[in-house]
């Protein structure tokens, strides 16, 4: 490739691909409806890809009548939410799903899939979840929450998380306290507060201001190692002409 390809494949920048994990009795659908209340200059800046849980709903959902069926669950709570139930066949879902559907760089997740998403990066360190996939690059979460079963907590926040990642937190969330509790397992977190309770929030012009800029973050970030990568490869093959 000359200099004129390689001018080209910089402009030709690649978007992030985020996997987006939806919340409890929810949808892929759903979600993909709740997320594009966004405004058109954050959503073109993002390759989303929405995807179904492993398991049908197991009992009523509180958007019933407000979203139609089918729902979906990630994995089930048990006595009181202190233990799991089909948590690692969930983990080898997502691994599955980000083979299929990927490169994927990032995870965005609400609720449930928020959890699952700031639990991730840790787990993927500590070799506990997505051996078989490149490392998780950023984060977007949503109406999050830490995790509170000790064996999975204790591997997912036993070291600080070096992953970008942008935390929507809501005034009257009920879960605003374990995702403030999250946020002290992240190096460097970008938060964004918004008025409205558990929900994916419309950006005012404070919180579309923070997005983009850790948007573009993210963004010279992944083209900053794709060139590095492209050049890699270029001076290797050229070694190889050499031999």
């Amino acid at each position: 490739m000359g200099s004129m390809g390689m001018e080209e494949h910089f402009e030709d920048q690649r978007k992030p691909r985020i996997l987006c994990l939806h919340g409890f009795r929810t949808s892929g659908e759903i979600m993909k409806k709740q997320v594009h209340k966004w405004p058109k200059s954050v959503l073109e800046k993002m390759d989303l890809v929405f995807l179904d849980a492993p398991f049908p709903a197991e009992g009523k959902s509180d958007l019933e009548g407000v979203f139609d069926p089918p729902y979906y669950e990630w994995f089930q709570f048990e006595k009181g939410f202190l233990e799991y139930r089909n948590f690692n066949k969930c983990l080898a879902y997502i691994e599955e799903c980000i083979i299929k559907h990927g490169p994927i760089d990032g995870l965005m997740g609400f609720s449930q899939g928020a959890l699952l998403s700031g639990a991730l990066p840790g787990l993927q360190e500590k070799g506990m979840a997505l051996r078989k996939v490149p490392k998780i690059k950023f984060l977007i979460i949503i109406g999050g929450a830490n995790v509170r079963v000790a064996s999975v907590a204790e591997k997912a926040y036993s070291s600080p998380i070096e992953c970008p990642s942008l935390h929507f937190l809501g005034e009257t969330d009920f879960l605003k306290p374990r995702g403030i509790k999250l946020l002290e397992s992240f190096v460097n977190p970008v938060t964004i507060y918004h008025p409205k309770g558990h929900t994916v929030p419309r950006l005012d012009e404070n919180s579309l201001e923070k997005m983009l800029s850790f948007l573009e973050r993210i963004q010279n970030k992944l083209s900053a190692n794709e060139h590095s990568s492209l050049y890699l490869s270029l001076s290797l093959s050229r070694l190889m002409t050499l031999v």
